[in-house]
């Protein structure tokens, strides 16, 4: 009829028999009242009591949204765009619940997706897409439930930041790829003087280990000299005194004591 609204597909008419195509409803009204929702199939209506007044793909659908400028949470400006990814759930809302599905859906991915990024900040923004994209949904979803239409995905597209910026973002990486590398010298010096020092240190340690074991064995040969020699002295007088019992022992040993006694006398 002529009083037929379409969205996202072409116009259709009621001629008395309907065949509603797969992934495709027909929302029908009676004398400009809702009546029904067809899905797929075939149907026969009253061509003058029944009219066509919505029909919906039920297939999932993407729309471009528009780029546009947002501010950060640190004060700076981006220029955003992306994709979103909407499918109706509830035909009769999304023909009676809003006007046009597409704006609208554009329109709030626009709005929200500035309110997201004006939570977080720039660093933020480009290193959390993930999470920025699922805020960025569960938003859209919220206020896109009365209008029966379901958003799967966001993506963003690309965001571009203003001369200025890139300019400053370039300088702030080449300070921080400076800083780490002051960094990495001084760690290095730092680790070659404490190995220096380690090493003198450990020269000091082994040259007084050395020391002290040169003092050990010195003493443990002075008394293994002097244990020897009391041995031998002892050996010697024990010898002696098994002489002196001797038969005729008495005798050599008051001859002996008589030549040590002329020995010295001459000296």
């Amino acid at each position: 009829g002529g009083g037929c609204r379409t969205y996202y597909t072409g116009n259709r008419s009621n001629l008395g028999v309907l065949v509603v195509p797969q992934q495709q409803v027909f929302v029908m009204e009676r004398f400009g009242k809702y009546a029904e929702t067809l899905g797929a199939g075939l149907y026969f209506r009253v061509p003058v009591m029944y009219q066509i007044a919505y029909v919906h793909s039920l297939k999932e659908r993407a729309l471009h949204v528009e780029s546009q400028q947002a501010i950060t949470a640190d004060n700076v400006s981006i220029t955003i765009d992306g994709v979103v990814y909407l499918k109706i759930t509830d035909p009769f809302k999304a023909s009676y619940g809003v006007a046009d599905p597409e704006y609208a859906m554009t329109q709030l991915a626009q709005t929200t997706m500035r309110s997201e990024l004006g939570k977080m900040k720039l660093d933020n923004t480009l290193q959390e897409r993930d999470a920025l994209n699922a805020n960025i949904v569960a938003s859209i979803n919220k206020a896109a439930d009365d209008w029966g239409i379901q958003c799967l995905r966001y993506e963003i597209k690309d965001i571009t930041l203003s001369a200025a910026m890139k300019e400053s973002m370039a300088q702030e990486s080449m300070a921080e790829r400076t800083r780490r590398a002051e960094i990495t010298r001084s760690e290095g010096k730092r680790q070659a003087a404490i190995n220096v020092a380690e090493g003198k240190k450990r020269a000091i340690v082994l040259e007084s280990e050395a020391a002290q074991m040169d003092q050990i064995n010195r003493a443990k040969g002075e008394a293994q000299a002097i244990r020897a020699v009391a041995e031998a002295s002892a050996w010697s007088i024990e010898l002696l005194g098994e002489a002196v019992h001797t038969p005729g022992g008495q005798e050599a040993a008051a001859l002996r004591v008589a030549e040590q006694y002329v020995a010295s006398f001459g000296n």
